[in-house]
């Protein structure tokens, strides 16, 4: 429980941490040494870091949670088990496990598959542990009973539209609580696909510098533009 404990703390760290070290001590290649298979393999990627986003967005946008806890610390001021929470009990590190999977089918390093992925599911496994603990302790009978109708990771997707009708979806909450998961994720892919490409196939895979420079200036003002519409007060959560 310590080691979920202190991973809750510091778990917005972690991740890119293993990340960054992943990407500079690995070597990518093209899968069987194909381009053609690479570029399949960078699709694929893709879509499924954005099902892991697409699957952060859904939960936050129907259900809230205390995803934060309080003073770095596992907290729950109630048990939720509304939204998504009805059919999956973690599905915001489920989001961010295919997340990682998706940046890692587009890197392709064997240090990803044999070193990140793993660290990072064994992470959020005692993360999910700690929380459980906490959980158990203070909501008792009500949370063995939840966990008893719920899975812990993969959800059940029957009775989704039951658990879905008449909940508004809360786009507000959506822009305030993950804009920052959004634009960190395009500006990842983007990169480690150059990033990959760069190291297989040398300078000649780079796009154009003014490209680069244009995507990255388009990149920069709409984050700028969707953090101002947070701190300004012009778009609030609604909770």
């Amino acid at each position: 429980m310590k080691i979920g404990n202190w991973l809750f703390r510091w778990r917005n760290a972690v991740g890119p941490l293993v990340f960054l070290v992943a990407l500079m001590a690995g070597t990518p290649a093209h899968p069987f040494g194909s381009q053609d298979v690479n570029l399949v393999w960078d699709v694929v990627g893709v879509l499924v870091a954005l099902a892991g986003l697409a699957l952060r967005i859904v939960t936050i946008g129907f259900e809230y949670i205390e995803r934060g806890g309080r003073n770095r610390q596992v907290h729950a001021s109630s048990l939720v088990c509304g939204g998504v929470f009805a059919h999956s009990r973690n599905p915001l590190y489920l989001g961010n496990i295919l997340i990682c999977l998706g940046l890692a089918l587009v890197i392709h390093s064997w240090l990803f598959y044999l070193l990140a992925l793993p660290l990072i599911v064994a992470s959020y496994a005692c993360i999910v542990a700690a929380e459980e603990n906490f959980l158990s302790k203070k909501f008792g009978a009500d949370y063995e009973r939840y966990c008893g109708s719920v899975p812990r990771w993969w959800p059940r997707w029957r009775g989704w539209k039951q658990s879905m009708r008449g909940v508004p979806f809360n786009w507000r909450r959506v822009v305030v609580k993950e804009y920052n998961t959004f634009f960190l994720l395009i500006a990842a892919l983007a990169a480690a696909r150059v990033w990959s490409e760069y190291v297989v196939v040398g300078p000649t895979a780079l796009p154009a510098s003014g490209t680069i420079g244009a995507w990255c200036a388009v990149w920069f003002v709409a984050y700028l533009l969707v953090r101002w519409t947070k701190k300004s007060g012009v778009v609030r959560p609604q909770e």
